[in-house]
């Protein structure tokens, strides 16, 4: 169960990160850090295959406002589920991604397609780098990877790519893993939820015969020049990760130290 997908139909880009070589060469565990969407959508046949995972602690990045107009997660066993809501209602490309997933009406986004959703996917990125609620929430998952009553830890937020991405890339960059590496991760989920991203299309375009495909695709997809926003801001902002992890982030060398303890094999 690595690397490449458990198969799940209703989280196809749910993955364990263990395997991926960090610090010293020495791996991340197996079946410690498992990154996935919301799981209102899993079916009677997922539920057993995250059973074998066994998470003891759920992370869900979302807002009270994502959660309540969501299916409420299906979770085997009885984890606990800590709630570090990462969101700014300045930003409509939240609401604008959960209404996509969701079937709702995408009337009220006409002007955030007009300015191009994919210019504001980017200023997500950067925002994740700046904002309050991001630093806060980042920062307390870090330290919540690192405790052993919490391991395994799945986190998600709606379409587990954006600040289910953006949490990825931090604490794999913490445990040592090359660029190359988590980049390559990040772009995996366009492959893994191709058949998703169609379905959902074929839907809205029924629905709405004008949509304007492309300015719903990069609500659905993830980019390159989306992570690139990141760490461009990552540099402009603290100079280095390393910097952003500890002046930005809070993180103490104590945090990183027991992050690594635990994760790494």
């Amino acid at each position: 169960m690595t690397g490449q997908g458990w198969g799940l139909v209703g989280a196809p880009n749910a993955r364990d990160l263990g395997g991926l070589v960090g610090a010293d060469g020495r791996r991340v565990r197996l079946g410690q850090l498992i990154r996935t969407p919301a799981l209102g959508r899993l079916t009677d046949e997922d539920l057993p295959v995250l059973a074998k995972v066994g998470p003891a602690c759920v992370l869900d990045l979302r807002d009270a406002t994502e959660i309540t107009v969501a299916p409420q997660d299906r979770l085997p066993g009885e984890p606990r589920v800590v709630r570090l809501p990462v969101h700014d209602p300045a930003h409509p490309v939240f609401t604008y991604v959960a209404a996509v997933l969701l079937g709702h009406d995408l009337d009220a986004y006409a002007e955030l397609a007009r300015r191009g959703t994919a210019g504001a996917m980017a200023a997500i990125y950067r925002w994740f780098v700046t904002g309050e609620s991001a630093r806060v929430g980042f920062a307390e998952a870090v330290r919540l990877a690192a405790q052993p009553e919490n391991l395994p830890l799945l986190y998600h937020c709606s379409a587990g790519k954006d600040r289910t991405g953006w949490l990825t890339v931090i604490l794999l960059t913490a445990l040592g893993v090359d660029e190359a590496a988590i980049r390559a991760d990040y772009l995996r989920n366009n492959e893994m939820t191709d058949s998703l991203r169609a379905v959902i299309v074929e839907a809205m375009r029924r629905r709405s015969p004008g949509l304007d495909v492309d300015a719903v695709l990069p609500v659905l997809e993830v980019r390159p020049e989306y992570l690139d926003a990141g760490y461009a801001e990552v540099r402009r902002v603290h100079g280095s990760f390393d910097a952003y992890l500890r002046d930005g982030l809070g993180l103490t060398d104590s945090d990183l130290r027991a992050l690594r303890a635990q994760l790494l094999e």
